[in-house]
């Protein structure tokens, strides 16, 4: 087991014996945890946020109130559609073109029948992205479900310069999963600006970060199964 699972596994096993995972459930996933929507909440309340009018989240269940905040609030919101297994690997959900209740247009089965699919150069430049996570500590390391997508998501904004110095990122998690600890870290790790649990928000020492997608890091599968990227090799 390498180091970043060891911690996986670590974290979900503690979500799951304080009873704190809600479902579908803490393993093998970004956990959804009791108090996400006060995370949201306080992550909503920060000037990060206010500032934000693009917000770029990830489709899993705890940022489903986050995903939620930033329709009501006015934002446009991007989420990736699985995988990056499409052509048009991004959809776009325009507040004001939804008729629908925020939450339902910010689920993973409302985003997909009420948005936009949207090619890569068809992207806005991102103000916040919203990160899944399963363990992060207070130098802002992440470690996500381990399939590396954010990783290439991230990457890929950075490209195409929709991404920048100037976008924050912030997580929101469970006070169990914010360790005091060293984690381990890869190259086309991000790190995260803004750590918000429901009841603390901690900010980081932005340190590196990526500069594009890491192309001696992808072997041939992931290329193979990611239109995007074969577009870009192409």
């Amino acid at each position: 087991m390498d180091e970043k699972q060891a911690v996986r596994e670590r974290v979900w096993t503690a979500l799951e014996r304080e009873r704190i995972a809600r479902f579908p459930g803490a393993r093998g996933r970004i956990p959804n945890f009791k108090g996400a929507e006060a995370a949201a909440r306080r992550l909503a309340s920060r000037p990060e946020w206010q500032a934000a009018t693009v917000v770029k989240a990830n489709p899993d269940a705890p940022q489903l109130p986050v995903r939620t905040a930033a329709l009501a609030d006015g934002k446009r919101l991007y989420m990736a559609v699985p995988r990056l297994r499409e052509r048009r690997p991004f959809i776009l959900l325009d507040p004001k073109r939804l008729r629908v209740d925020p939450r339902d247009a910010a689920s993973i089965k409302g985003a997909a029948a009420l948005g936009r699919p949207v090619q890569l150069d068809d992207v806005d430049r991102v103000d916040l992205i919203v990160c899944g996570t399963v363990a992060v500590n207070r130098k802002g390391v992440r470690i996500g479900k381990g399939g590396g997508y954010s990783d290439l998501e991230f990457g890929l904004l950075v490209d195409r310069g929709l991404v920048d110095a100037d976008t924050v990122i912030a997580t929101t998690v469970h006070p169990l999963q914010l360790l005091d600890e060293e984690l381990p870290e890869t190259a086309h790790d991000f790190l995260v600006d803004v750590i918000v649990t429901p009841d603390e928000v901690i900010r980081t020492r932005r340190a590196r970060r990526p500069r594009g997608i890491l192309w001696e890091d992808l072997d041939e599968e992931k290329l193979a199964e990611i239109p995007v990227l074969r577009g870009m090799r192409a």
